[in-house]
Parts: C-alpha cells; sequence; structure tokens
C-alpha cells in the first residue's frame, strides 16, 4: 500500500521488515506458497531482482502441486512482480495468459484477473499507458 501511495522510502522500509522475518519463517516451513509470495513481493519493493523471481518461481511450483485450478492465480503474482522489475511485455504476456484459463488468485481473494479488474485496479497503473495492457482490459465478446 504505501508503494501504491507513492511513499517508496516507506515502502522499502517496510518490505525489508517483512524480508527479514519471512526469511526466518520461511527456514523452518519452505513449502508454504503465501510465505513464498510475499516474500517475492517483499525482494520485489526491496529491489532485488533474483531472490524476487526466486520465490515467484517456488510459489508458482508449489501452488501448481495442488492442482490446476489453484496453480494459475500464483501467476498473478509473476505478472506483477515482472511489471516491478519493468518487464512489461511479460508482464502483459503473462496477464494474457491468465485471461484465458480459469482459476482462484491470491492477489484479490477468489476473483481471477479479469478485464473488468485490469481497468480499475491501481496495482497496474504503471501498465495503463501500453496498447498491449489497454487490449487486455477491452471485454471480449464470446
Amino acid at each position: 500500500m504505501q508503494r501504491l501511495a507513492g511513499d517508496t522510502s516507506g515502502a522499502k522500509t517496510t518490505a525489508e521488515e517483512a524480508r527479514n522475518t519471512l526469511e526466518q519463517l520461511d527456514r523452518d516451513q519452505s513449502d508454504n506458497v503465501g510465505r513464498a509470495v510475499s516474500l517475492s513481493q517483499a525482494y520485489a519493493v526491496i529491489g532485488d531482482k533474483a531472490p524476487a523471481f526466486e520465490a515467484v518461481k517456488r510459489a508458482t511450483t508449489l501452488s501448481r502441486a495442488k492442482g490446476p485450478v489453484s496453480g494459475p492465480g500464483l501467476e498473478e503474482n509473476q505478472a506483477l512482480i515482472q511489471m516491478m522489475f519493468g518487464e512489461n511485455s511479460r508482464a502483459i504476456s503473462t496477464l494474457s495468459d491468465l485471461l484465458q484459463a480459469p482459476y482462484g488468485t491470491w492477489g484479490h481473494g477468489v476473483t481471477p484477473v479479469t478485464p473488468a479488474l485490469l481497468r480499475v485496479d491501481p496495482m497496474w497503473d504503471p501498465l495503463r499507458t501500453d496498447p498491449r495492457f489497454q487490449n487486455l482490459c477491452e471485454e471480449k465478446q464470446r
């Protein structure tokens, strides 16, 4: 929330504190999907790219092992991390794939990514000016 509000310094401080706590907890229980997601986001806010993507990969792998419906939801987190590191093309590609598959999500409870959600969620503001993202926000007739 601090990052979305523009408080980058505060967000980084909070993320560093969260990372320190989460890393300690993760040593005891490395198969916790939620913790891996939280770690990936903390690393991303801090700017630690390699550990962020490693945590994304671990979370996605752990979640996919639970089944085809819960697995893809972690890819929303992957798109977020990709976007935070300026990998907008990859983030848009990941979001495009998510719009094609039914799943539950970590980011919004049980609500998957939809064009309507992409249009209004401030989390995706850094992608708003990209025409490819704008295309994802359009409702498609089936």
